[in-house]
């Protein structure tokens, strides 16, 4: 049975990154937890990935004129960078402020979207709402570079009301009208994009935000109750002072972070299942200026973020968590080399193409990750890795139980969770995992060449990975 700093120390790195081996949790542990949530929080203090690797094995991923080399690139970092919270929270984002490349059609133009996302994402949502606003793949995906001064295209002025910063309503109440929406794509009227330059023959060229004064409207607006000739950042200004705001995106970061929410669309109408929890984080939010890094600080250091009893498993993983963490535990992947189209193909597979969310709304998270086809292919994916006893990280784990023998078929299977979690299953989950184990018996270490002590651990391992307690983290 882990103990309980391993164990609290595994539920941190899980949401707050892609999960960890269990002896980087020992490190992590020696540093404390509060030390380690301030480590995450600060990412510019840890080492960046080494690019000259990058470049000299994979120089295709580092030009991003495809969706396949971003996706690579990205799912690289997700697996092998020291700041594993700066990939997680450029997911959360990716997930809220969505574009995709099937409609931009320009992936150097989507890699400075993500890079943006990546860059902002733990700074003021004021700021983190600004430089969306002027992104070039978000002006053309949502069609403001089509908005103008006396025929406005409401797009982006809905969404970012919507989905991107109020949501439709809390409480039962609407946060905000039609005129709101029209007003607000009146202000960031003038707000595009450079000339583009004919892609041929040498490809897409970058786009820039360009502000064209010629083309905004700058006459008087209501938006929100407050009156001006409001522009764009006026309307932001005003955005992140609502209430609405706040819980916004406070249930946001809880439901990435704690526990599985409602889908967006039903907020207004569905209160959230933590009301002191989200009173805490919007408190944190309006405090700190709108400062995300103090809103995930209060956020990990809290006793709902750290309960094992109610929040700890209690949310189904992303197909991102799944394969990341996955290739986090067996430690086969952590140079530049091919084998990362692969495991981009598999977040496909299992529902999560990370350039193209399925819609503005972004991926829908929770149980609807879940069905016959992706529980297969994740299973399938999971043991076919765990099982594979010559990769690094699975050794490893033959290694420390070598350490330990003999053991009980019941000292067999705690062990095993704790190395490939901790892991929390049922009493009868448990059960059946020791009535298989007790199949062959004690688990006994012969020698360096004993195949038969590594096979064993290989298909306890492929079970583990097959329950149903492995799909949350």
């Amino acid at each position: 049975m882990a103990d309980n700093d391993i164990a609290l120390m595994a539920h941190l790195m899980r949401r707050a990154g892609f999960g960890a081996p269990y002896e980087d949790l020992e490190e992590y542990c020696a540093k404390g937890y509060e030390a380690t949530v301030e480590e995450l929080l600060y990412p510019e203090n840890s080492p960046d990935i080494e690019q000259d690797l990058v470049f000299r094995y994979r120089g295709g991923w580092t030009i991003h004129d495809t969706t396949v080399t971003n996706c690579c690139y990205w799912v690289y970092r997700m697996v092998n960078s020291k700041r594993p919270l700066e990939e997680k929270i450029t997911l959360f984002w990716k997930g809220v402020l969505c574009t995709d490349s099937a409609k931009v059609d320009n992936e150097a133009v989507e890699w400075v979207n993500v890079e943006m996302l990546r860059r902002n994402g733990l700074g003021s949502f004021r700021t983190l709402l600004m430089e969306v606003s002027k992104d070039p793949a978000m002006v053309f995906y949502l069609d403001n570079c089509m908005s103008h001064k006396g025929a406005i295209n409401e797009n982006y002025g809905r969404e970012l009301l919507e989905l991107f910063s109020l949501g439709v309503g809390m409480d039962g109440y609407a946060n905000y009208t039609e005129d709101d929406v029209k007003a607000c794509a009146r202000a960031f009227t003038g707000w595009t994009r450079n000339n583009l330059i004919p892609q041929y023959p040498y490809g897409n060229y970058d786009w820039g935000f360009k502000y064209d004064p010629a083309d905004h409207d700058d006459e008087e607006k209501t938006f929100l109750g407050e009156t001006g000739r409001f522009n764009g950042e006026d309307v932001i200004d005003i955005i992140v002072r609502q209430p609405a705001c706040a819980r916004f995106v406070a249930r946001h970061l809880y439901n990435f972070f704690v526990a599985d929410e409602e889908p967006v669309p039903l907020w207004q109408n569905s209160p959230p299942q933590d009301p002191e929890a989200l009173r805490i984080l919007e408190t944190a939010f309006l405090e700190s200026d709108f400062d995300i890094r103090s809103v995930l600080r209060v956020l990990f250091n809290s006793d709902f973020f750290k309960n094992s009893r109610l929040n700890r498993f209690s949310r189904v993983k992303s197909p991102a968590d799944l394969v990341v963490g996955v290739a986090r535990l067996v430690g086969d992947y952590n140079e530049p080399k091919p084998g990362f189209l692969e495991l981009r193909d598999e977040m496909i597979y299992m529902g999560m193409d990370l350039a193209n969310p399925p819609t503005v709304e972004g991926w829908h998270t929770g149980k609807e990750w879940i069905d016959s086809g992706s529980l297969v292919e994740r299973i399938n994916f999971s043991a076919n890795l765990v099982g594979n006893t010559e990769l690094p990280g699975v050794r490893n784990i033959v290694s420390r139980l070598a350490a330990q023998s003999p053991l009980s078929p019941e000292q067999f299977v705690e062990s095993c969770l704790d190395l490939v979690g901790p892991m929390e299953v049922s009493e009868g989950t448990k059960a059946a995992l020791v009535e298989e184990a007790s199949r062959s018996g004690e688990l006994r270490y012969a020698d360096e060449g004993d195949a038969e002590f590594a096979r064993r651990i290989g298909e306890l391992l492929q079970l583990i990975v097959a329950t149903q307690e492995y799909q949350f983290c």
